[in-house]
């Protein structure tokens, strides 16, 4: 049975650092967006969907990590 658990925490772990990861890379396209780096549908656009990515990617970088966690959590009566 610990077997199971352990193989859940494992696939449960690496879908937090990816979602971490995704944020981290949403953050810095943004980024670029917003500098002028990438051209997707001209200029003052790029810098709104630059601004929106950046804020995504910070939300899913900062506050899903937590939600899933606490959703993963352990209950505390065992």
């Amino acid at each position: 049975m610990t077997s199971a658990n352990d193989a859940l925490a494992k696939k449960r772990f690496f879908a937090i650092a990816a979602m971490r990861i995704a944020g981290a890379l949403l953050v810095l396209i943004g980024f670029v967006l917003i500098r002028g780096g990438w051209e997707l549908a001209g200029p003052p656009t790029d810098r709104w969907i630059g601004v929106a990515l950046v804020l995504i990617g910070a939300f899913d970088f900062a506050v899903m990590p937590l939600l899933l966690a606490r959703r993963w959590r352990s209950p505390k009566n065992l």
